[in-house]
This record gives structure tokens, sequence and C-alpha cells, in this order.
């Protein structure tokens, strides 16, 4: 696996009058794990699509550098390494979205292979039979698919998704609609991920896994990014003393998240009066970036 950096500048995504994200900034460096929080809406799943490569910004640069050996600290500055098109990213990205693309009446094994395929790749058995052990799947390696639970088939999107070995790997809501023992299961087949150095980038709304999994969050409020619990930002906007981002704990993202929620929005989708109390609703946090013109994912 090449490690590989992300990084965007300026970023926004239109779909006609709609704007879903406005403004980003970010860098997500190699073997960083990161969770995107905020409300239905908010334009998490947007950015996860142009992360994947799936979705072309309507503005903005976004750029993807792979690299031979560890990626050196940028200390901010423009990447060096060797810059990936949005094809060769595709190859470098495993991506788990809402549904899980597996094929029902194949059995795991086959629908592993299957994937691995689609990328050029022929596995060894022992290669497969590795991955599906780690999702604790290798007693059922041979059945159809579609007799498996939610929790074994999102477990083998998972397989599928890094069967071609890439070093980056995005979930859209991954514990979405599975029991606490499957998601504890689930929890701990991306610890092992994450231990193997990949970047992990999630979306969830539960905080408790985002503190589990993460090293930092990015929270995303009607298209913009408003505060990044456990990020580099964080101790920059400290020194100025805005407060802007809570500790990266699950207590300081369900507080900050419920203020956002608490700031609603107007009936045109307009970024709502300014409270001005210089917490994550307010004018320090909303860094000036300009009027949100909607809220909501990529219709």
């Amino acid at each position: 696996m090449s490690p590989v950096l992300l990084q965007g500048a300026g970023i926004e995504k239109r779909f006609g009058r709609v704007t879903a994200i406005r403004g980003l900034d970010f860098e997500i460096r190699p073997g960083e794990s990161v969770a995107i929080l905020g409300a239905n809406g908010a334009g998490k799943s947007t950015l996860l699509r142009i992360l994947a490569g799936l979705s072309r910004p309507s503005s903005g640069v976004f750029e993807a550098h792979a690299f031979d050996a560890p990626a050196p600290d940028s200390g901010g500055r423009h990447a060096s390494g060797r810059r990936l098109s949005r094809d060769a990213l595709r190859g470098e990205i495993g991506y788990v979205g809402h549904a899980t693309l597996l094929y029902g009446e194949l059995t795991a094994r086959e629908n592993l292979v299957f994937a691995a395929g689609l990328h050029g790749r022929v596995p060894e058995r022992r290669r497969i039979d590795a991955i599906l052990a780690d999702a604790r799947l290798a007693d059922v390696a041979d059945l159809r698919v579609g007799t498996f639970s939610r929790g074994m088939a999102q477990r083998l999107a998972i397989a599928r998704a890094i069967v071609h070995e890439p070093p980056v790997l995005l979930l859209d809501e991954p514990f979405t609609g599975l029991d606490e023992t499957s998601a504890d299961r689930l929890s701990n087949q991306l610890v092992r991920l994450r231990a193997d150095g990949r970047t992990l980038i999630l979306i969830t709304h539960h905080p408790n896994r985002a503190v589990e999994l993460a090293d930092r969050a990015l929270v995303l409020h009607r298209g913009e990014i408003r505060a990044t619990p456990g990020g580099p930002a964080r101790s920059d906007r400290e020194a100025d003393g805005d407060g802007c981002d809570p500790e990266f704990t699950a207590e300081g993202l369900r507080e900050l998240l419920a203020r956002l929620a608490a700031e609603g929005s107007s009936p045109n989708g307009d970024a709502p009066e300014d409270p001005g109390d210089g917490g994550p609703g307010g004018a320090a946090c909303r860094r000036a970036t300009g009027e949100v013109t909607t809220e909501g994912d990529a219709p």
C-alpha cells in the first residue's frame, strides 16, 4: 500500500441552485483516522463522495498524492509526491456506502474474488481466507450472501472494500441498522484495519464510536466545517481564545452537535442570525465563510 494524502481547498459542491458543501479546507494525512459528524443534510455524504473520486467539486481544489515512502509532515505546505488522477485515486480507495454492493446469489468468497477482479486482481485463496477470517466470516465463507444478517453483510462489505489492498477506507454510516453486538464486532474489525496503517474516514452519528475509532473529527453544519475536535486547528483556535472546538470526547461532541442543531435553519436555507455567543454557534466559529445557500447532502 502506498500512503495517500488527501487535500482540499475551498471545496464547494452545487446541485443546480442547491449548495451542498461550501468553503471546505482540509488535509487528511496517511494513517489518520477521521470521523465526520453532523446532522442529516449537513453535507457529509457529498464530501465523502468527493474524497472517493465519485463526484467532482463544483469549485475549489481537491488533490490526492501518493508516496512511495511514508509521507513527510507537510507542515501545512503543498504536498509533494505523485499526484493521483481521479481514476488512479479510485484504485487507492475502498468505499462502503449505504448499499453493501454485494451479490446475494454469490457466496462470501465469490463476492470477494469478483470485487478483486474489478481492480484487475486475482487474489490467492489464502489471501481471501485471511480477509474472511479477519471479518469473522470464515465459517460462512461458502454460504450465499443472501442468507446473511445485516451485521454479517456489513462486515463483508468492508472486506470487499479492502480486497484490492487500498490504503484509504471510506465508510458512510457503517453502523446504521446494526444491533450493539454487531456494531461492536464491526468496530473491532475497523480497529484492526486502522492498526494495519490504513487511513480511515467514516461518517457516523455516534459520538462514542467516533472517539473510539478516530484521531479527530470534522463537524459539518449546513455544508461548512464548523469545528475540528482533536485536530491541529484546535490548539491554534484556543490560542486565539475563540473556544470553538470542544474536547474530542463523546460528551464534547454530543454537546456541540446539540448546540448546532439548536441553530435550526431559515425557510430559505440561509444561515440564521448569529447568536453571538462566541461558541460553536457564534461568529468566531463561522470564520467568515459567507452565506450558506442551502443545507443538504447530494440529492
